[in-house]
């Protein structure tokens, strides 16, 4: 059975700005490669409603993002900027992401949302990072009103998640692993960041060999499943973390994503799993790496 694959063309319109590293190629280079996969059935995107936003966000900076985008667009910090059409972009990737937590909850088992912008750096009332609304945290919080008591969230990307760090670390009911680059920005991520005993951070330094990232973040993730076992695994899949991408240093390939997506498949109680992108700068291997990990959830 294919693997569904949430997504929509209001995330192609969300425009940061000229020579911006987040662009729209990063998406529309993936969306040429799933529509020519038989692994994958391309579904529309929902727009996430305001009482699913508002289970993470505040709502005055929720009405502050829709005034912003009414009025033209504008910069939300100096890296973080919206056009017209980036609020539905936003509302779409929130909305991808929670649309792949009812697939793979239901009896696909595995789904992937595959939006823009991302979401592990947007804080509760606040953007950074490129990121508006914390997509994988608004996923997490979904599952929970289906009835999955214990999501896990895991972030690859090679930026730390503090967003999602700031989100739930008071929140023992969902759990967080993160290997990312450190020291690098935005600074957090250190180890003994342990949140309600919730958080495990894997700061990893940049050029060592792949392996060593791999066995490093599934030890961690084995550590924080230890005598509790996750409903279902949110996987903030940033590629930025492969070989070669400029706002990196790691040195991860495709191949690598597929083990670690296939080792989390192996976990006991066979949680449902689901992709939700993040970070990649170079269009063709943030595609690379998001057909290998969909390959692996298929």
């Amino acid at each position: 059975m294919p693997v569904p694959v949430f997504s929509h063309p209001d995330c192609l319109a969300h425009e940061p700005g000229p020579e911006h590293p987040e662009s729209p190629e990063r998406l529309r280079v993936l969306l040429e490669r799933l529509r020519a996969s038989a692994l994958v059935a391309l579904k529309e995107a929902p727009l996430a409603t305001d009482a699913q936003l508002q289970a993470v966000h505040d709502a005055r900076y929720l009405e502050r993002l829709a005034a912003l985008a009414a009025a033209g667009g504008g910069m939300l910090d100096a890296d973080t900027a919206m056009s017209a059409s980036s609020w539905d972009a936003a509302r779409r990737s929130a909305g991808g992401a929670i649309a792949a937590v009812e697939a793979a909850l239901g009896d696909r088992g595995t789904a992937f949302s595959a939006g823009r912008p991302p979401g592990h750096h947007a804080l509760a009332d606040a953007a950074m990072g490129f990121c508006l609304l914390a997509n994988a945290v608004i996923a997490a919080r979904h599952a929970q009103l289906l009835g999955a008591e214990r999501p896990l969230i895991v972030d690859w990307d090679v930026h730390h998640g503090n967003g999602t760090q700031a989100l739930l670390e008071q929140d023992p009911a969902i759990r967080f692993v993160s290997m990312h680059r450190h020291p690098w920005w935005p600074g957090s991520g250190t180890a003994d960041e342990r949140g309600a005993g919730n958080i495990w951070n894997v700061p990893r330094p940049p050029g060592l060999a792949p392996e060593r990232y791999v066995s490093d973040l599934w030890a961690a993730v084995v550590e924080a499943t230890a005598g509790w076992q996750p409903d279902v695994i949110i996987v903030s899949a940033g590629f930025d973390s492969m070989a070669g991408d400029p706002l990196g240093g790691f040195t991860l390939e495709p191949e690598h994503y597929a083990e670690l997506t296939t080792r989390f498949r192996s976990l006991p109680g066979a949680p449902a799993l689901v992709g939700v992108l993040e970070g990649g700068y170079i269009p063709s291997r943030l595609a690379d790496g998001a057909m290998a990990h969909l390959t692996a959830l298929s």
